[in-house]
């Protein structure tokens, strides 16, 4: 918006998603079909998931979510999958101090929705019930990535 013909100078902050992709998506289920018959015990299902993001320009930035995951019982694993899930984003009008916190934090929360769904559905297609992923909380996610950083040798970059 302008002023006089001036620019506003207090621009309102914007968060836009420019694109969503999949980089990367495997789904195991290496013992199949025996991995599909009834089971004594409950699979213990491990998850792991890291955000990575890399600046395009001084406004745009490229956050990725890497989930990988498996199911296993005592006798056999019964599938494995890992997701690098993306999104192209522009941020406008936010401090400079806060843009760091934004593409780490908020970015991935658009992300992991979408993210969650594909896992749901590839578990689903592989002939389990569909893994529905409990939220994340990218806050503590993002503040335990900070508390590592001091001593790794400094704050945590946007090209991690």
């Amino acid at each position: 918006m302008t002023t006089n013909g001036e620019p506003a100078l207090d621009a309102a902050p914007q968060l836009n998603v420019l694109a969503q992709y999949v980089r990367d998506l495997s789904f195991e289920n290496r013992n199949a079909p025996r991995s599909l018959m009834p089971q004594n015990d409950q699979p213990a299902i491990n998850i792991q998931i890291n955000v990575n993001a890399n600046p395009m320009s001084a406004e745009e930035f490229q956050v990725e979510l890497t989930i990988e995951g498996d199911a296993k019982t005592k006798e056999m694993t019964l599938f494995k999958f890992e997701l690098i899930f993306g999104g192209i984003f522009r941020i406008a009008g936010v401090p400079e101090d806060s843009i760091h916190p934004m593409v780490l934090i908020e970015c991935p929360r658009l992300l992991f929705p979408f993210a969650r769904q594909i896992i749901a559905n590839a578990t689903r297609d592989g002939g389990f019930p569909p893994l529905y992923l409990d939220p994340i909380d990218f806050v503590a996610l993002y503040r335990q990535r900070m508390a590592q950083a001091p001593a790794e040798g400094g704050g945590p970059a946007l090209t991690q």
